[in-house]
C-alpha cells in the first residue's frame, strides 16, 4: 500500500509518499480502505514535532472509508460497512488500522468526503457548544478563524442555538463568514477585534470565545469576555500561548479551558451521540460544509503548505 511517512520532523518536505506493508487487524481492530482523508492543524503539529510522535510515523487522524477486514472479537462494525473516524493516528494512507470502537457507521445521506471533512472539526464544534460552554439563546459568542473548517461549523452551530455570533477572519474571507450566518464579521487584519467586540456589546463583552488561533489572539480574547465569561482555547495555529498567571482571571471571574476531542468522546455512547447529531445537521442542511479543495495523497506536502499559509477557506481533503 501507499502511505505518507515522516522519518524526521520538519517542514512539508518531510512528508514522504512511500510503499509500506499493508497491515492486518488485531483483536478489537478493523482495517479500513480509505476513501477520503481530512487535513487538520494537528497534523502540522505532529510533522513539526510540536506534538512529539515516535519516528517514523504515518500522520493524519481523520478519514472515511469502507471496512475491509475485522479482527477477533469485533462487533461494533462489520466488513463492508461505510465508516468514519477521528482521533486515531495513521490516516494518510490507502489503508488504516483503527480500533473498532472508534469507528462510526455512516448514514446513507452522508458521503465519505463529507464525513472526512466533518468528523474532527464537526465533533469538536459539537462538544464546544454543547458541553464545554453550553450555548443558548441570548448568549453572545466570538469565534476566531471563522472562515476555517472548525470555525465555520462553530458559527453555524452557534446560530442554530439562537445565539449572537461574531466571527474573525482576514479581509478576503469576510464574506464567507457572513454567508455562514455570523451577525458580525470582524477583519482581524485591519480591526482591533477586542475593541470591536466591546463596541458591539456596549462594553459588556461576550459570554464565550472559541479560540483555535492561540498566541496572537489569547490576550485580547481574555479582554473580550464578559464577567464570568469563558475562553475555550482549542488550538494554536499562531503558536503556543505563554504561561498564564491565574490572577488575570480574577478581574472578571473568568474561566479558561484547554479542551480536546478525546476528553469529550470518552465512551462509545458519547462518540455516537456527537457523530449522530453532526450527521443529522449535515443531512438537514443546518450545517453546510465548505470543502476548499481535494488533493491526491501524494501531494500531502503541498496541502500542508496551503494550510499553514492560510490560503484555504474551509476543509482540505487528501484522496488516496
Amino acid at each position: 500500500m501507499k502511505a505518507i511517512v515522516v522519518s524526521r520532523t520538519g517542514g512539508p518536505e518531510v512528508l514522504e509518499y512511500v510503499e509500506i506493508d499493508k497491515p492486518a487487524p488485531k483483536a478489537g481492530e478493523a482495517l479500513v480502505k480509505i476513501e477520503a482523508i481530512g487535513l487538520n492543524f494537528i497534523d502540522v503539529y505532529h510533522r513539526t514535532g510540536l506534538y512529539p510522535m515516535p519516528l517514523p510515523f504515518t500522520p493524519g487522524s481523520e478519514a472515511a472509508g469502507i471496512v475491509e477486514e475485522v479482527g477477533e472479537g469485533v462487533t461494533d462494525v462489520k466488513v463492508g460497512d461505510r465508516v468514519a473516524y477521528a482521533g486515531t493516528r495513521g490516516s494518510y494512507g490507502e489503508y488504516a488500522i483503527v480500533p473498532a470502537d472508534k469507528l462510526v457507521p455512516l448514514p446513507d445521506a452522508v458521503d465519505a468526503r463529507s464525513a472526512a471533512a466533518a468528523m474532527l472539526q464537526g465533533m469538536t464544534a459539537h462538544y464546544l457548544v454543547t458541553s464545554t460552554f453550553e450555548v443558548k439563546a441570548g448568549h453572545t459568542v466570538l469565534v476566531h478563524a471563522a472562515a476555517g473548517g472548525a470555525g465555520g461549523i462553530l458559527v453555524q452551530m452557534v446560530k442554530a442555538r439562537g445565539a449572537r455570533v461574531f466571527g474573525t477572519a482576514s479581509t478576503k474571507k469576510l464574506e464567507i463568514v457572513r454567508e455562514l450566518g455570523a451577525d458580525e464579521a470582524i477583519d482581524y487584519t485591519t480591526q482591533d477585534f477586542q475593541a470591536e467586540v466591546l463596541r458591539l456589546t456596549d462594553g459588556r463583552g461576550v459570554d464565550v470565545v472559541y479560540d483555535s488561533v492561540g498566541k496572537t489572539t489569547f490576550d485580547k480574547s481574555l479582554e473580550s469576555l464578559a464577567t464570568r465569561g469563558m475562553l475555550a482555547l482549542f488550538g494554536q495555529s499562531s503558536g503556543v500561548v505563554p504561561a498564564v498567571e491565574p490572577s488575570r482571571l480574577a478581574k472578571k471571574a473568568l474561566f479558561l479551558t484547554r479542551p480536546a476531542l478525546q476528553h469529550y468522546t470518552l465512551t462509545r455512547e458519547e462518540l455516537l451521540w456527537r457523530a449522530s447529531d453532526l450527521f443529522a445537521d449535515l443531512a438537514s442542511g443546518r450545517v453546510r460544509l465548505r470543502i476548499d479543495r481535494e488533493l491526491p495523497l501524494k501531494d500531502a506536502g503541498e496541502a500542508h503548505r496551503l494550510l499553514e499559509s492560510r490560503q484555504t477557506a474551509g476543509k482540505v481533503l487528501l484522496i488516496p
